[in-house]
Parts: C-alpha cells; sequence; structure tokens
C-alpha cells in the first residue's frame, strides 16, 4: 500500500531525469526503484500462500519463479545501496578526481554486474528444485520452499552461507564505512549548508535502517542454519521484514535525490489542487476551522 505508489513516482521521476541528463546516481536509484518493483509484482503471491496457512495452491511452476524474483530483489536492493553510499562517498572524500571519472556508463556497467550476481546466486531455488526431483517435500503441491529434504540441504544450506556473506555482511560493512565518513566529512566543512548535512543524516539513517530492520534477520539466518545443519523455522518469520524494504527505499530516493523531492512535492500540490476544485465545501475544504478556500493560495503555497 505504502510501496507500490512511491516507488512508481520514484521510477516516473527518475526515468525522466535518465532519458534527459544521466548522473550515475539516478540510474543506480533507478535500478533500485525497478528491484522494488519486481518485488511487489510478486508480493501478491506470497500473500496468497500466507493468507492459506503456507500452503501453496498456485500452478506449480510460480513457485520458484516467485522465490527466485523475491530473493533476487533483496540481495539486488542491498548491492545497490551499498553502491549508492560508495558514490555519496566518493563524492565528499574525492570530489575533484572523482568527478573527472563520473560517468554514467560506469554506473550502467556495474548495474548489469549486480543485476547478474544477485540473479545468479539466487538461482539456487531453480537448482535445487530441478537437481533433487519434483517429488522432494517442499516442491510438491502443498508447500512451497519449505520443507527441506537432505539432500537439498546439502547444497542450500553452504550456497545461502556464501550468499549472506558475500551479498549481504561485506555490503554492509561498506555501506557502514562509507556513511560514517560521508557526515564526517560534510560535518567537517563549514561552508556546507545545514539543510545537506540533514538530507545526509537522514540518508545514512534510512539506509541503515534498510540493513538492520529488512535485511539482517534473513541473512542471520542463513549463519544459524548452517550451524545448525537445517532450515530455522523462524526464517519465514524472518522474510517478512524484507517486504518493508519497498517503503524504506522511496525515503532513501528523497534524501538522495532532488529530483524525486521535486516529484513527491509537484505530485502533492496537484492532488491537493484536485481535492480544492472537487470539495462541495470550498469554503472550508482544507481545514474546517481555515480560511476560506483560494486557489491562488494554495498554488502559490505548492509552489
Amino acid at each position: 500500500m505504502t510501496g507500490l505508489p512511491s516507488n512508481l513516482l520514484a521510477f516516473y521521476a527518475f526515468l525522466v531525469k535518465v532519458r534527459k541528463k544521466p548522473s550515475p546516481v539516478d540510474i543506480l536509484l533507478l535500478n533500485l526503484t525497478i528491484s522494488d518493483l519486481l518485488l511487489l509484482m510478486f508480493l501478491p503471491l506470497k500473500m496468497q500462500e500466507a493468507a492459506s496457512g503456507m500452503i501453496w495452491n498456485l500452478p506449480i511452476f510460480l513457485c520458484p519463479l516467485t522465490g527466485f524474483c523475491y530473493f533476487s530483489s533483496i540481495y539486488i536492493s542491498t548491492l545497490f545501496l551499498t553502491a549508492v553510499s560508495i558514490e555519496r562517498y566518493l563524492g565528499v572524500a574525492y570530489p575533484i578526481r572523482y568527478k573527472l571519472h563520473r560517468k554514467p556508463e560506469y554506473a550502467t556497467f556495474a548495474s548489469i554486474c549486480f543485476w547478474l550476481l544477485a540473479c545468479g546466486h539466487c538461482s539456487i531455488v531453480y537448482i535445487v528444485q530441478y537437481s533433487t526431483g519434483r517429488n522432494a517435500t517442499n516442491f510438491n503441491e502443498t508447500r512451497c520452499y519449505e520443507d527441506f529434504t537432505n539432500e537439498q540441504l546439502r547444497i542450500l544450506l553452504p550456497v545461502r552461507l556464501e550468499l549472506g556473506i558475500t551479498l549481504f555482511f561485506i555490503p554492509s560493512i561498506i555501506t557502514l564505512f562509507c556513511y560514517i565518513n560521508f557526515i564526517r566529512i560534510l560535518m567537517s566543512l563549514p561552508n556546507i549548508q545545514k539543510k545537506r548535512k540533514q538530507r545526509a543524516i537522514g540518508l545514512a539513517i534510512a539506509t541503515l535502517a534498510n540493513f538492520c530492520i529488512c535485511f539482517a534477520p534473513y541473512n542471520i539466518s542463513h549463519i544459524v542454519g548452517f550451524v545448525q545443519n537445517k532450515s530455522p523455522d523462524w526464517r519465514v518469520d524472518a522474510l517478512l521484514l524484507s517486504t518493508f524494504n519497498a517503503t524504506l527505499d522511496p525515503v532513501v530516493f528523497y534524501f538522495t535525490s532532488t529530483t524525486v523531492q521535486k516529484t513527491f512535492f509537484d505530485f502533492l500540490a496537484a492532488i491537493l489542487q484536485k481535492i480544492g476544485r472537487t470539495c462541495p465545501c470550498k469554503k472550508f475544504c482544507l481545514s474546517p476551522d481555515g480560511p476560506p478556500y483560494d486557489e491562488s493560495n494554495l498554488d502559490r503555497s505548492s509552489t
């Protein structure tokens, strides 16, 4: 309910910006938005599964496809959030050198690599299914990617551990390093506006909250599962938090891009103006005790 409209708005803003004058950070954020929309597109299937008591009553081919897109989106988001943190840090730590080498082509190449890296790792969903046969307990017609045979666990658990370390824990350390130094450098510069410093802090908090709330519990389950030699029972609950990523990412977009800020406020102003025009009680439309309705005042305040 919150992720879909905000990501569609961000997608429109970044698409327009990239088509006019692309910058590396806009290309990275556009890909991050596409990743969120991919998650939201398959989320109703997971909702249907949860509503059915974790019984998979949809066509069987949708089970591995949903898992593949769902898990890929998690790690694609992690990689692009890390890339944005690196871009922000390099911009303040090495402003001259970075500006000379700041080309959209590099961001495009990095984006392709991130998609291939995440999707390649998450293809384990298909590998586990078709290397162990369709009759495995977690791919029968009642359960989807939940209960695993010993043969499946021998393949799955080491891959999950490597996936968590490579695509979450290492990027988390890099992101933490970049934002700590990004804020430290900005705070030490006297000529930087207070508003920009506040945006930098907001960006760091939103990104780190994304890592800690959405991704950390699920990736910790990889380590616990490898140590215990079984898939933890609470892994499904930890996976629920990852969907909140689609709501937190637009917050990152807001603090990172003035384009998204402008699009958001223009959209909000248009909505308020439309409400004002269609409201039957124009005189006190915006507030029961407020001043009389005036379209010109609304336009000026929106601007």
